[in-house]
C-alpha cells in the first residue's frame, strides 16, 4: 500500500487544528479554523474525493480519529459520509482501548509499536493508506521515511506557530510534482510524490 499524506497547511507550514476553533488548542494555538474560509469546493472538493477513490483505508492518530468519530456517523446518506463510515481505519494511540473505537471499521495499531504496525500495514497489498491531519504522527511518518505521496492545500496565510509536520532533522527528501491547481481562493493544491532515484 502507499502511503497518501492529506494536510490543509498554512504558508508557513501550519497543519494545526485547520477545522474549528475547539479543534485542537494544544500550545495556546488561537487560530482554530483558519482554513475553513479557504475552501474551494468546486477545486478541493474533487481534489479530496479524488485522493478518496485511490485509498483502501485511512490511518489516524487519537486526536483526528477522535474529531472525526464524533462527526462522521451522524452524516450517513451522503456518498462521501458513507464512504467515510465504511472504510477501514486504523488508529495509533496509546490511551485508547479497542472498547473505545465506536465508529464502523476502526482497528487500533499496538499502542508499543505503531511504527512498526503501519510498516505492516504499508507492505501489505492494497492501494492508498490516507493519513488525515494527525499532525504528530504525520511527523513520526516522514521521519520513518514511510510516506509516498503528499497532497497538500497550502491556503495563503500566515499562522506564526502551531503544530507542523515536517521534521527539522537536516535529511533531505527529493520529491516529485506530480500536480497542481490553484483554487479560486488562493489555495495551491499539490501533489506531490517521492523522487525516484
Amino acid at each position: 500500500m502507499q502511503i497518501i499524506l492529506s494536510d490543509f497547511m498554512s504558508l508557513d507550514g501550519v497543519v494545526q487544528a485547520p477545522g474549528g476553533p475547539d479543534e485542537d488548542t494544544e500550545g495556546g494555538f488561537a487560530h482554530g479554523g483558519w482554513s475553513m474560509r479557504y475552501f474551494d469546493p468546486e477545486a478541493m472538493g474533487p481534489a479530496l474525493d479524488g485522493v478518496m477513490e485511490r485509498t483502501d483505508a485511512l490511518l489516524f492518530g487519537r486526536r483526528t480519529w477522535q474529531g472525526m468519530a464524533a462527526a462522521w456517523p451522524g452524516r450517513a446518506g451522503d456518498p462521501f459520509a458513507d464512504r467515510m463510515n465504511a472504510i477501514p481505519k486504523y488508529v495509533a494511540s496509546r490511551t485508547l482501548g479497542e472498547e473505545d473505537l465506536t465508529w464502523s471499521g476502526s482497528t487500533l495499531l499496538a499502542p508499543d509499536d505503531a511504527i512498526g504496525a503501519v510498516r505492516e500495514l504499508r507492505a501489505r497489498e492494497g492501494r492508498g493508506l490516507q493519513v488525515w491531519g494527525s499532525a504528530s504522527l504525520a511527523a513520526q511518518l516522514i521521519e520513518h521515511d514511510l510516506v509516498d505521496e503528499y497532497v497538500l492545500m497550502i491556503e495563503p496565510i500566515l499562522l506564526g506557530g502551531g503544530k507542523r509536520i515536517f521534521p527539522e532533522t537536516g535529511q533531505a527528501r527529493p520529491l516529485e510534482l506530480v500536480s497542481t491547481t490553484t483554487a479560486s481562493s488562493g489555495v495551491l493544491i499539490c501533489s506531490f510524490r517521492r523522487a525516484r532515484d
